[in-house]
């Protein structure tokens, strides 16, 4: 059973930074694509920032400057976050997409709270 799982969320203060990282279990393939998407309360989840298998990269308007996402290996996902803000609270969630099977993975999520 493919088991995606986050960690790093935490308190930042605004203007700090953040790292979080999701590893990957149980899968005999590499993803497609890994991403991070977020969800603020009250609010829908919203993408964030993707990576496909060739290391190609997009962000959200919202973070470009300041977040970088990266796979250490194929697996292996991190989003380095700067210059945070409070507009940056939220639950965030690792998703991997499988083309070759045609399904989306998802982690359980990791709370990044930005605030004085």
């Amino acid at each position: 059973q493919v088991q995606l799982v986050e960690s790093g969320g935490g308190l930042a203060q605004p203007g700090g930074s953040l790292r979080l990282s999701c590893a990957a279990s149980g899968s005999a393939f590499t993803f497609d694509t890994m991403s991070w998407y977020r969800q603020i309360p009250g609010g829908q989840r919203e993408f964030v920032a993707m990576i496909t298998s060739g290391g190609e990269t997009s962000y959200a308007d919202s973070v470009k400057g300041r977040f970088t996402v990266s796979r250490d290996t194929f697996n292996f996902l991190n989003l380095q976050m700067n210059s945070l803000n409070p507009a940056d609270t939220g639950v965030y969630y690792c998703h991997g997409f499988s083309a070759r099977f045609m399904q989306d993975y998802w982690g359980q999520g990791t709370q990044v709270t930005v605030s004085s």
